[in-house]
C-alpha cells in the first residue's frame, strides 16, 4: 500500500486539490499580514503547514507537494528578506521546503493507509451484510422445509430471495422433462416481464445454460446473449435478456432441473454467482427429495390399507365377484391409473374379462364379459405365454387384445399373472392414456394384490370343494338312514306286525281253561305291541315318514302334536307345497331338536315355529319364553346340524340370553322358490 499518486493521477482531482491549497495559503498568508506588527512574520511560518495538511490528507502527496512549493515561495516573497523578491536557493528556504515536503509525504501515508483501512473496513461490512442477508434467505427457505411445505411454494421462495440477493432481473427455476425439454416450475422477475410464465416448456439444445448444465451436470454461464443460440436463447433474447448463469438442481444424485439467475445489464454476472446459487439449489434439491419421500410414505401407507382392506375380504370369504371389484378398484386408486382389467384365460386359449374399473367412474368401455383369442404382442398373450409380468406401449402392441382396448386410446398398459395353486388363472392389468410409460415400480407393487385375487380364488375353490364335500356326506347320510328306516318298515316292523297277530290269533284259540295261559299270552302281545310302537319312533327319528309322504308342513304339524311344550305353528308354504328334499330334512331336523331341547332344559310355556320364504331364502325361526342361557359348548344336536346347514349355503344362529328365551334361526338358500312360495 502507498500514498503515493500515480503521474497517470486524474488532471480534475488534483486541481481540486491544488485550488483547496492556494486558497489555504492566500489565508494563511493575509493571517500573518495581519499578525506581523505583533508578532515577527518569522515566528509564524508554521502557519502554511495548514493548507499543506487538508491537501495531503484529500489529494494525496503530488497535489501537497505543489502547494509546498507555493507555501515556501508565497513566505520567501512576502516575508523573508530581501521582501518581494524569490530567492529558492537560501538555504532557510530549502528547510523549510524539505521540512514542509516531508510533513506533506507523512501526511499522505498516514492518510492513504486511513483510507485503505476504510475501505478495507467497508468492504468487510458489506462482505458480512451480504453474507447475513444470504444467511436469512437460506434460513428463511430452510423454515419452509422444516414446516413441510409443497415443493411449490419453497421453489417460489428460492426463485425470490435469489433474485432480490443477487440483484438481477430474474430468477428461473426449470425442471427437466423426459421428452428433451426444459419446463418452468417457478420464475421471478424484478420487472414482471424478464421471466417467462410457470408452466413454459422449451426445447433445449444449442448454446446456452440449461442446455449445457443438462449435457454437462455442472454450472455454466454465458456473459453475452448474443452469442446464445437455441430456442432457450430465443426466448431469453425476447425478454431482453444479455447474460446468464445456470446451477443444476440434484435429487438424490439424478440430475433434476436448473436454476438460472438472468441479467438485461452489459456487465457480465459476478463471478461468485454460481457458488452461491448453489447454496439455493441443494436447499431445493433437498425440498424435492422431501417431497418425495412424503409421497413415497403416503402411497406405502394407501397401499398397505388397500391390501389390508383386500385380506379382510378374503379372510371372511368374501364371493369371487366381490374381491374382482374391490381389486381393479384398489389397483387402480393406489396406482393412479385410467383403467384396470382383471382377465381369466379359458381352455380355449381366449381371454374373458371378469372386472374392470375406470378412474372417471363409469363403467369401462370394454364390458365385463367380453372374450377375445389371444396372440399378437399385447399384455394378455405375453402373460400367458411367459407366466410373468409384461408391460407394452401402444407403439409396439398388436394383436385381437390391443384391439379390443384400442377404444380406450392406451398409452402404456402393465400385467401381472395371478397364480392360484400353480395354475395360471388370468391377469390383472394396469392401463395408462399418458405418454409415459408406467413407474418401474409398477410390477412389484401389483404383486400384492394379484397374490391376494389368487388366495381368494383358492379360498372359494376350496370352500366349494368343501360344500361339496358336505353335501356328499349328508345326501349319502339321509340316504342310509332312508335305507333304513326302509328296512325297519320292510322288515323288522312288518315281522312284529305278523307275529302280534299271529299271537293274538292264537290267544283266541285258547280254551276257556287255560286263563293263566292267556294272560301271559295277553302280556306278550302287549308288549310286541309296545316294542312295534317303540320300533316305529326310532325309525321316524332315523327318517320322518310324514315328510317324505307330505312334505315339510305335515311334517311340522305332527312335531308340534308330539311336543311336550304347546307350540304355535306358522309355516308360510302352500298346502301340498314341496321344497328340495334337503332343504326339507334340514329344516325339520333343526326344528326338532330345537323343540326337543325346548322341552328337556327351557322350562318353556310355549314355543312359536315360524317358517317363510322370500328372496330366494327360506328362513325358520324357533322361539321360546324359558330361561334362556344355553350353552351349545357344552354339547347340543343343534351343533351337530351345522354341517347339514353349511353344506347347503346355509346358516343357523342360536341366540339364548338368560332370563329371556332362546331363539333358534336358520336360513338356507333356495334356487327356485316360485313354485312353491305362498
Amino acid at each position: 500500500m502507498t500514498a503515493v499518486v500515480a503521474p497517470g493521477f486524474a488532471w480534475q482531482h488534483m486541481l481540486g486539490g491544488l485550488l483547496v491549497g492556494a486558497a489555504g495559503i492566500a489565508t494563511v498568508t493575509a493571517v500573518i499580514f495581519g499578525l506581523e506588527q505583533v508578532v515577527p512574520p518569522s515566528d509564524l511560518t508554521g502557519l502554511y503547514v495548514l493548507p499543506i495538511l487538508p491537501v495531503a490528507v484529500r489529494w494525496g502527496v503530488w497535489p501537497a507537494l505543489i502547494v509546498v512549493i507555493g507555501s515556501a515561495m508565497a513566505f520567501d516573497f512576502f516575508f523573508f528578506p530581501p521582501y518581494f523578491v524569490l530567492t529558492p536557493t537560501d538555504p532557510h528556504i530549502e528547510a523549510i521546503l524539505v521540512i514542509s515536503a516531508v510533513t506533506a509525504v507523512v501526511v499522505s501515508e498516514l492518510a492513504g493507509r486511513v483510507r485503505w483501512r476504510a475501505r478495507e473496513a467497508e468492504s468487510l461490512a458489506r462482505e458480512v451484510q451480504r453474507v447475513a442477508e444470504e444467511q436469512a434467505a437460506l434460513r428463511r427457505v430452510a423454515t419452509l422445509l422444516a414446516q413441510g411445505a409443497p415443493p411449490e411454494q419453497v421453489f417460489a421462495a428460492v426463485a425470490g430471495e435469489v433474485g432480490r440477493l443477487l440483484g438481477v432481473d430474474a430468477t428461473v427455476l426449470s425442471r427437466y422433462d423426459p421428452d428433451g425439454a426444459a419446463t418452468t416450475v417457478a420464475p421471478w422477475s424484478s420487472t414482471g416481464t424478464a421471466a417467462p410464465p410457470a408452466g413454459t416448456q422449451v426445447r433445449l439444445g444449442g448454446q446456452n445454460p440449461p442446455t449445457l448444465v443438462f449435457e454437462t451436470g455442472r454450472p455454466a454461464r454465458l456473459d453475452d446473449y448474443a452469442a446464445a443460440t437455441g430456442p432457450v436463447a430465443d426466448v431469453a433474447r425476447s425478454r431482453g435478456i444479455r447474460s446468464a448463469v445456470g446451477v443444476p438442481i440434484s435429487v438424490e444424485g439424478r440430475l433434476w432441473g436448473v436454476m438460472s439467475v438472468l441479467s438485461a445489464r452489459a456487465e457480465p454476472l459476478p463471478t461468485d454467482t454460481e457458488d452461491r446459487l448453489a447454496r439455493f439449489t441443494e436447499l431445493v434439491g433437498t425440498a424435492i427429495a422431501n417431497a418425495q419421500a412424503r409421497l413415497e410414505i403416503r402411497a406405502h401407507a394407501e397401499e398397505q390399507a388397500a391390501l389390508r382392506r383386500m385380506a379382510t375380504l378374503v379372510a371372511r370369504a368374501a364371493p369371487p365377484e366381490e374381491i374382482f371389484a374391490a381389486a381393479t378398484a384398489e389397483v387402480g386408486r393406489v396406482l393412479a391409473a385410467e383403467v384396470t382389467v382383471l382377465s381369466r384365460y379359458d381352455p380355449d386359449g381366449t381371454a374373458t374379462i371378469v372386472d374392470g374399473w375406470s378412474s372417471t367412474g363409469g363403467a369401462v368401455p370394454v364390458a365385463v364379459g367380453s372374450r377375445f383369442p389371444l396372440g399378437g404382442r399385447n399384455v394378455h398373450t405375453l402373460v400367458f405365454q411367459t407366466r410373468r409380468s409384461a408391460r407394452v406401449d401402444r407403439a409396439e402392441a398388436s394383436g385381437p387384445a390391443t384391439d379390443v382396448f384400442r377404444v380406450l386410446h392406451i398409452g402404456s398398459a402393465l400385467g401381472a399373472p395371478i397364480i392360484v395353486e400353480g395354475q395360471l388363472w388370468g391377469v390383472m392389468i394396469v392401463l395408462s392414456t399418458r405418454e409415459e410409460s408406467l413407474p418401474a415400480d409398477t410390477e412389484a407393487r401389483l404383486v400384492g394384490f394379484t397374490e391376494l385375487v389368487a388366495t381368494a380364488l383358492a379360498n372359494a375353490e376350496a370352500q366349494a370343494a368343501l360344500t361339496a364335500s358336505r353335501a356328499r356326506i349328508v345326501t349319502a347320510a339321509d340316504t342310509t338312514r332312508r335305507r333304513i328306516e326302509r328296512d325297519l318298515h320292510d322288515g323288522a316292523q312288518q315281522r312284529l306286525v305278523s307275529l302280534a297277530l299271529q299271537l293274538r290269533t292264537a290267544q283266541a284259540a285258547m280254551p276257556a281253561e287255560a286263563g293263566e295261559l292267556t294272560e301271559q299270552l295277553d302280556g306278550v302281545a302287549s308288549g310286541l305291541t309296545g316294542v312295534l310302537d317303540e320300533l316305529r319312533e326310532i325309525a321316524r327319528g332315523i327318517h320322518p315318514a310324514a315328510l317324505a309322504e307330505g312334505g315339510l308342513r305335515p311334517a311340522l304339524k305332527a312335531l308340534a302334536r308330539r311336543s311336550a311344550v304347546p307350540v304355535r305353528l306358522d309355516v308360510g308354504v302352500g298346502v301340498g307345497a314341496r321344497l328340495p328334499e334337503p332343504i326339507e330334512l334340514a329344516t325339520y331336523y333343526v326344528v326338532s331338536e330345537a323343540l326337543t331341547n325346548t322341552a328337556k332344559h327351557a322350562q318353556a310355556t310355549v314355543a312359536d315355529v315360524q317358517m317363510a320364504a322370500g328372496e330366494g331364502v327360506l328362513r325358520v325361526s324357533v322361539r321360546d319364553d324359558g330361561r334362556g342361557g344355553a350353552d351349545l359348548t357344552r354339547g347340543t344336536g343343534l351343533v351337530g346340524l351345522t354341517d347339514r346347514v353349511e353344506a347347503l349355503g346355509g346358516h343357523l344362529r342360536v341366540h339364548s340370553p338368560a332370563g329371556a328365551g332362546t331363539t333358534v334361526e336358520l336360513a338356507l338358500p333356495l334356487t327356485d322358490v316360485g313354485a312353491w312360495q305362498s
